[in-house]
């Protein structure tokens, strides 16, 4: 898996430069041109970077830079034609990893966004271990976070835990014995009610989840087959 990029960019002719000079170096791109759909794109499928223009219809740049950094600490590169040092020492402050001035080279950016990513430590394999898709459930397992449909949902340790196991294991049936085991531990001597009870409550939170019964045995998350 290659890192993926957010472009936030309302200048259409730069999204395309920069777009092409991305995947050029292979980065999987998502290009907005606007802070309300990149925020949108960080709900449903936070980027490894942000490409970050300033000066934006709505939300501007500095509040969706202060927004993104208050929830992780992703690289973001801001690009403005806005070159007053004062303006520079904002962007840097609100939680702009870099600042490049408009005109730019995309050659000096490449190079930018390949320092940027070396220097955060930010390993395409380990991301991919993190992230976790399974249909319309979308887990990311170092951060505990869940989405569904594109919302995230507040979810306890043990609902966490279940949905983990399931995705990971998507189509094959685990016994309300297994998961016992898998999700309380070998030290539980509670009732397998305890599984139903779990399963009701997901359900009852994620609604239409496809967490499917196997009657007279358990629980299964369904996949359709590619």
């Amino acid at each position: 898996m290659n890192y993926h990029i957010g472009i936030v960019e309302d200048d259409l002719n730069i999204q395309n430069i920069v777009s092409a000079y991305l995947k050029k170096e292979g980065y999987e791109v998502t290009m907005m041109d606007s802070a309300e759909k990149g925020w949108d794109l960080w709900k449903n499928d936070p980027p490894d970077m942000w490409i970050l223009d300033i000066m934006l219809p709505g939300m501007d740049g500095y509040e969706f830079c202060k927004r993104i950094r208050n929830e992780s600490n992703v690289p973001i590169i801001i690009i403005s034609a806005k070159d007053e040092e004062i303006d520079k020492i904002i962007g840097l402050e609100l939680g702009g990893d870099d600042y490049l001035t408009k005109p730019f080279s995309p050659r000096e950016l490449m190079a930018r966004v390949k320092r940027l990513f070396k220097r955060s430590q930010i390993e395409p394999a380990r991301a991919a271990q993190d992230r976790l898709k399974v249909e319309h459930l979308l887990i990311y397992r170092n951060d505990r976070r869940i989405f569904w449909n594109g919302e995230e949902y507040e979810v306890t340790t043990k609902e966490f835990d279940m949905l983990l196991l399931l995705a990971e294991n998507a189509n094959r049936a685990f016994s309300r014995d297994e998961l016992l085991v898998k999700i309380w531990g070998n030290d539980y001597f509670g009732s397998d009610r305890a599984v139903d009870d779990l399963v009701k409550r997901i359900r009852k939170k994620l609604d239409d989840v496809p967490i499917e019964t196997v009657w007279g045995y358990g629980y299964r998350l369904r996949k359709e087959e590619e």
